[in-house]
């Protein structure tokens, strides 16, 4: 009996991990690409490569390790093409970028060479498959990020202006509270919002109120300017958001890539009240939730 008490423990843990795996990886914002794919929740670009060992190997000691280059290097190609198509911000593309300059293109290229390879797999018929990933965090997001998005120490709030009357008030009116958040979580749901590394979050007059004057280089090099998510609950208990983070629906995107979020008057005037706020926009602490 109590083997099968074991054994009965041993099968619901694997099942609990193996539902909970699945959870996970379906809350993971996956883009499709014609050569790879991009999870935005993880911040990685992933690609696959199969290799054929020559006709004449078949069946002798080189075929395999023949396959498993060809492969590398299928997959290396596949990783720089999914890498060009990755949206920098609304406008423009990793590909964009990289045309101005053979410079930034070698570099960008010396980091798909140095991806990590994270599933290969040696088929029956002598062909090996190679699925290689590379961070778009590091490295990769010092060379592509707007040059606009600086080293900040401190930032002060933006207040809209306006006259009120002069009141003399009876007695000395209480102070009042002002909201103290932990992060931002905008819900994108439903408006066709698509991610990018370098999002922008307008109020309805078009002004900015979060993009690459509020963040601090060295946070959106080293996690992103924001995380991603297709789940607002768990958006909402992201570590980056922390416990008390501020959730503000999207209105509707700008810019041809639609990763400009455009949110409510009432709701940017709330997140730019204190700046306390601000602090945390400087290390970068937003999720987004799309579709």
């Amino acid at each position: 009996m109590k083997k099968y008490a074991i054994l009965a423990i041993v099968f619901v843990g694997l099942l609990v991990f193996s539902v909970s795996a699945y959870c996970a990886q379906w809350q993971n914002l996956i883009e499709q690409m014609a050569n790879g794919s991009v999870n935005w929740t993880k911040g990685v670009v992933q690609a696959t490569g199969i290799g054929v060992p020559p006709e004449k190997y078949f069946g002798k000691p080189q075929a395999r390790p023949m396959a498993l280059r060809a492969a590398k290097l299928d997959a290396m190609r596949n990783l720089l093409e999914a890498t060009k198509g990755v949206r920098i911000d609304s406008t423009t593309m990793v590909k964009d970028y990289v045309v101005e300059s053979d410079i930034i293109m070698s570099q960008v290229e010396g980091m798909v060479k140095g991806a990590q390879v994270v599933h290969h797999e040696y088929m029956s018929d002598g062909t090996v498959e190679v699925t290689m990933q590379m961070s778009l965090m590091g490295g990769f997001a010092q060379l592509i990020l707007p040059k606009e998005i600086k080293q900040v120490e401190s930032i002060r709030p933006v207040l809209p202006v306006h006259k009120a009357p002069i009141v003399e008030p009876s007695a000395p009116a209480p102070k009042p509270v002002s909201e103290v958040f932990t992060g931002m979580v905008i819900d994108a749901r439903g408006i066709n919002a698509r991610p990018a590394m370098a999002p922008k979050i307008l109020n309805e007059n078009g002004e900015e109120v979060y993009g690459s004057a509020y963040v601090s280089r060295e946070f959106a090099v080293q996690q992103g300017m924001s995380g991603y998510a297709k789940d607002l609950t768990a958006a909402q208990s992201n570590p980056r958001v922390t416990n008390s983070p501020l959730t503000v629906k999207g209105l509707r995107t700008e810019g041809f890539g639609r990763s400009d979020i455009v949110i409510s008057n009432a709701d940017a005037s709330r997140l730019r009240s204190a700046s306390e706020h601000l602090s945390f926009l400087k290390k970068c602490r937003v999720m987004i939730v799309v579709d």
